[in-house]
């Protein structure tokens, strides 16, 4: 069988009806991913703007700390090379040096900086390397001595300590030189000793004679020197020894407490600022209101004196019209003449065709409001009488 014209119409209308659905559905997917769309182009916005500021604040936080440790640490190590000079022209020709071996150091790092801090205990000590020779060992105890000088050339302090070689014996020296002959033929190894002379252990710099320079004079001229150092350390003691001896874990505390610091600062920040542009719009709100009241006010008082007025005022004919206005604030008086002409006027008794209309101005409300009608107070009374048919 074949289908009918009714059916093919039903079909239509039914694909007609399912048209505007499917167009609605579409228009709607599209919006809902548009809307989407800018919420999450809006949240990636926010993100990034967010790992903006956290790499800012992190980065003042690491520039803060690191100022504050340049400032605030002293010179930890001080590390020079000590040249001894000495005379030598002795009229005796059996004395090679006619005077102690005596050197010259600067304290001054790269000849500007000072670098001793005022207040801050150092330990100074004199790294001398000696060989073994029969002239060290028949030496025996020698002293040395350091004159700290300021930049005006002034003796700051003075100190002197006493010093020897290790003592061996020649057997204990005779199985060293044997054992280690093969590093001493090949020139690994020498036959010397490190001998450490604490000069200071805890000196402290004067910041009225600020030291400059040292002078160092060992007292023996039979001593034998293949090098020497001049070694001051810094004695930290409160947080510079924390700063010092747990660099990370300071490093980690005084960054992080700058990083807390500054987003704290910066969340303030911003919740003061919108609840300032909060506030804004309600006070706006509030002073609108304020400036409506009295438009309100004025036309209540409109629609009620409207509503008093009489229907049939404009049906009625008036013959006579008496106005009479007396204002006793301002203590004007009437006359003679004016009384005698309001007694032969027609005055309109109370009837039926009589409507007597008095309007009186005073609200307090007006007055508080509105600073004009506060600095007007008239009072106005208005009579009008008109005869009946």
């Amino acid at each position: 069988m074949h289908p009918s014209m009714e059916e093919f119409s039903s079909e239509d209308s039914g694909v007609q009806d399912v048209g505007p659905q499917i167009n609605g559905l579409v228009v709607q997917i599209l919006k809902t991913t548009s809307v989407l769309l800018v919420r999450v182009r809006q949240k990636v916005l926010e993100i990034a703007i967010l790992i903006c500021v956290i790499l800012l604040v992190f980065w003042v936080a690491l520039f803060l700390y690191g100022s504050f440790y340049y400032s605030f640490m002293p010179t930890a190590n001080f590390i020079t090379p000590v040249l001894f000079f000495y005379r030598t022209d002795c009229p005796s020709p059996h004395h090679s040096m006619c005077s102690f071996p005596v050197a010259n150091v600067s304290l001054l790092k790269n000849g500007k900086n000072q670098v001793m801090t005022y207040g801050q205990p150092y330990r100074i000590t004199l790294e001398l390397e000696m060989p073994e020779s029969l002239a060290n060992q028949e030496l025996g105890m020698f002293l040395v001595k350091i004159a700290p000088y300021s930049k005006a050339g002034q003796i700051v302090d003075v100190s002197a300590r006493s010093a020897m070689l290790h003592y061996r014996s020649s057997l204990l020296q005779a199985l060293g030189t044997v054992v280690f002959s093969p590093m001493l033929l090949t020139g690994a190894s020498e036959q010397k000793q490190s001998v450490s002379v604490e000069l200071y252990s805890e000196f402290k710099d004067d910041s009225y004679k600020p030291t400059v320079g040292a002078v160092i004079e060992i007292h023996s001229q039979r001593i034998q020197i293949y090098r020497a150092h001049l070694f001051i350390f810094a004695h930290f003691t409160g947080i510079r020894y924390l700063l010092y001896h747990f660099p990370l874990i300071s490093a980690l505390i005084g960054v992080m407490s700058n990083f807390t610091f500054l987003s704290l600062i910066i969340a303030l920040s911003f919740l003061q600022f919108n609840l300032g542009r909060r506030r804004l719009p309600v006070k706006t709100d509030m002073q609108q209101e304020e400036m409506n009241e009295p438009d309100d006010l004025n036309d209540q008082f409109e629609s009620q004196n409207e509503g008093n007025a009489p229907e049939n005022v404009d049906t009625m004919d008036c013959n006579s019209v008496e106005m009479e206005e007396s204002i006793p604030d301002m203590g004007v008086e009437e006359s003679d003449d004016s009384r005698e002409l309001a007694e032969d006027e027609p005055i309109c008794e109370a009837g039926d065709g009589e409507m007597i209309l008095r309007h009186r101005h005073l609200s307090q409300d007006m007055l508080q409001s509105s600073q004009a009608l506060t600095d007007t107070k008239d009072k106005n009374y208005y009579r009008v009488g008109c005869s009946g048919f």
